[in-house]
């Protein structure tokens, strides 16, 4: 078992790469174990197929450097926030025991983001109920609820709550993405596979775009921004950026 500082979730794979692969990056650079989880394999994705996706969300994490990435295989696009669903949430929250989850945006473009956003919500707080029974290889499980939930800003516009400085990391946040070679624009992609919001120059502009607007703020060429579900304390006013 590997102890995490932070679990990142996505709906699909590359979720957690457009959202948060900045602050990934600075975390593993800052000795933080990190962890990936996607919900489903992208299964109906109009480009490329579940099987070479689950070959690029490796590579994707071989260069984000972190210690563990796995997929729980749920239906993309049909998967509920239902009672079966967060009780496997549930049972790897509590396996790796994370300080922090990241998951997605709260509501998006895309439906499966919104319901994921409310999946792994949901179980992180029911991950700290005793009462609610977990087993891994035949044994109980002990409760476990993260002391902080994010959501990374993905497609829609959202006011960030918090920004994280990633302005050093631009650089791998956009090679972790780019691994995704069959979602995302590339000068040697397929033209044999249909032409995508997501698989023109047009969009990973856009990714750059949304990243120096909130980086701007912080007075950082490259930010990422998050979303919170309480409060946040700090012990200075100073060490607000």
């Amino acid at each position: 078992m590997i102890k995490l500082d932070i679990l990142a979730f996505g709906a699909h794979p590359d979720d957690v790469e457009l959202g948060a692969g900045g602050t990934i990056a600075l975390e593993v650079a800052n000795g933080k174990k990190v962890g990936i989880i996607d919900l489903t394999r992208g299964e109906l994705g109009s480009r490329g197929n579940a099987d070479i996706r689950d070959k690029e969300a490796i590579e994707s994490a071989r260069i984000l450097g972190v210690e563990m990435r796995l997929n729980l295989g749920l239906r993309d696009g049909f998967f509920l926030d239902s009672e079966v669903n967060q009780l496997e949430v549930i049972k790897w929250i509590r396996y790796f025991k994370p300080e922090v989850v990241l998951c997605n945006v709260v509501s998006d473009r895309h439906p499966d983001h919104a319901k994921g956003s409310k999946l792994v919500s949901t179980a992180c707080f029911l991950s700290g109920l005793r009462k609610i029974e977990t087993h891994y290889e035949g044994i109980e499980q002990q409760e476990w609820r993260p002391k902080a939930v994010y959501h990374y800003i993905q497609d829609h516009y959202h006011k960030p709550d918090f920004v994280v400085d990633v302005e050093k990391f631009v650089d791998q946040k956009l090679s972790a993405i780019g691994a995704f070679k069959s979602q995302f624009y590339t000068l040697d992609q397929d033209q044999n596979e249909p032409q995508t919001l997501i698989s023109t120059k047009a969009f990973m502009d856009f990714v750059e775009a949304r990243g120096f607007d909130f980086g701007r703020p912080i007075n950082s060429r490259f930010g990422e921004g998050f979303l919170i579900e309480r409060s946040i304390g700090v012990d200075s006013i100073f060490d607000i950026k």
